[in-house]
């Protein structure tokens, strides 16, 4: 318990949701902070920068009700802790780990620093074993590896949120296998998008656990969410042997939230007003995922990340390619004609599809399939930008078959609607196209 003197009022000044402090003594960034307002009305608080015996302190929520000379501020002497405990798996919490399922708070089994560490890289084991997500698309040629992190990019208007539904509620390991379980954090929603992911919550099947912060809440709790989710995940996966599947919307809203704090706090800007650190901001959390030598479990990582002006080079989605191990993006052309999911094949990708497919895994034939689906779709999608030029009668009797195979290829493979499809399913579909335009 502290003593006395680490409790202050020598507030100097409050701008927004930052408080400067002097004279203060042993304290160190990161530090919880509470704060008691005359009225005895208490916030929280986290120590951001020290110079000298000045603090600055970013206040979670509005500061409206501080008063400089009366409001009390008591430092605690540790970091924002996350309570811990297999009781999580089921319920659903805000951004600040506050129960919003109109159940009691579960008794904890421990406490624990939500900051982390990335996995020691000489102590990485190598990704394998898919996650079958339910997805065609994603599956067959985009194979999501037990320990990776594949990000999805969408553009506005898009209809990512009803991706990720599908990859929520069909995500599972092949045959039902290990203790599986999806961690989800929600950052910066609308309204809108609040409803139809607390429906959402009341159909799932699978076992999960989620964060949802709401647009209209404090900055600094959007960016507490995705680190309290990542922290029951790394518990989940490395002390209880799960396999956690970690979904995190939208990175944008986290970024943008980091954008903001960077700028009350009068930092020299990056690219498009980004904070120069926030590379490493995000390998703070993307690094977390993967799996231990030794250790039972394991944490995927699927953010989805909302690329601004359709702008696939802008920071965000930008430096979370450098990081991730592939992307799967969705394209506006397919949406406009009615496919779901409208993933854009071509540009997608999965680099470690190869440690989670063949034989034992999926099928000994997936590599196969997934080769002759591509190639033969990416031939048809120049021609079709030939075919605009030339008309089909200057076309060739095969380049009209491999046509035929891209349009069918969209409409029943890449589109499904939103029923599930199993792995096996997925392969004989695609033989099934083949077999049908004659290329095989």
């Amino acid at each position: 318990m502290r003593l006395a003197e680490y409790r202050y009022r020598t507030i100097t000044s409050i701008g927004g949701p930052l408080v400067f402090l002097e004279r203060v003594q042993s304290v160190r960034i990161g530090e919880m902070v509470k704060l008691i307002t005359p009225d005895d009305k208490e916030m929280d608080a986290q120590v951001i920068e020290i110079k000298g015996e000045t603090v600055l302190l970013e206040v979670f929520g509005s500061t409206q009700g501080l008063d400089l000379e009366k409001t009390e501020v008591i430092f605690t002497d540790s970091a924002k802790k996350a309570p811990l405990s297999e009781a999580v798996i089921g319920r659903v919490f805000n951004g600040s780990f506050k129960p919003i399922d109109g159940l009691p708070m579960f008794l904890p089994e421990k406490w624990v620093p939500i900051t982390g560490r990335p996995i020691n890289p000489v102590a990485r084991e190598r990704p394998s074993e898919f996650i079958e997500t339910g997805f065609s698309v994603i599956d067959g040629l985009n194979t999501l590896v037990k320990g990776q992190k594949l990000p999805i990019f969408s553009c506005s208007g898009l209809p990512s949120k009803e991706v990720v539904a599908g990859i929520l509620k069909n995500a599972r390991l092949p045959g039902g296998a290990g203790r599986f379980v999806v961690v989800f954090s929600a950052v910066g929603l609308t309204f809108y998008e609040y409803a139809f992911y607390m429906e959402l919550f009341n159909e799932m099947m699978t076992s999960f656990t989620a964060f949802v912060n709401m647009a209209d809440e404090p900055t600094m709790e959007r960016l507490l969410t995705p680190r309290f989710a990542i922290t029951v995940a790394e518990y989940l996966a490395f002390e209880k042997g799960m396999d956690v599947l970690v979904i995190i919307t939208d990175m944008t809203n986290y970024c943008d939230a980091l954008r903001e704090v960077s700028t009350a706090r009068e930092e020299l800007p990056g690219r498009r007003g980004y904070p120069a650190y926030m590379y490493s901001d995000l390998a703070s959390l993307y690094e977390r995922a993967g799996r231990i030598k030794g250790v039972e479990g394991s944490i995927t990582m699927l953010p989805v990340v909302t690329m601004p002006e359709d702008d696939i080079t802008h920071p965000v989605p930008d430096l979370t390619g450098y990081i991730t191990e592939g992307q799967i993006v969705l394209s506006r052309e397919l949406h406009q004609k009615g496919i779901f999911p409208p993933v854009d094949v071509l540009p997608s990708l999965s680099r470690l599809m190869q440690r989670g497919i063949g034989e034992g895994l999926t099928r000994e034939d997936h590599r196969r399939v997934s080769n002759l689906l591509y190639s033969n779709y990416a031939k048809g999608r120049d021609l079709r930008r030939l075919e605009a030029i030339v008309g089909s009668e200057g076309l060739s009797e095969q380049d009209r078959k491999i046509l035929a195979f891209t349009d069918t290829f969209e409409k029943e493979f890449v589109n499904q609607g939103i029923q599930r499809r199993g792995v096996i399913e997925t392969l004989e579909l695609g033989w099934d196209i083949l077999r049908r335009v004659s290329l095989v």
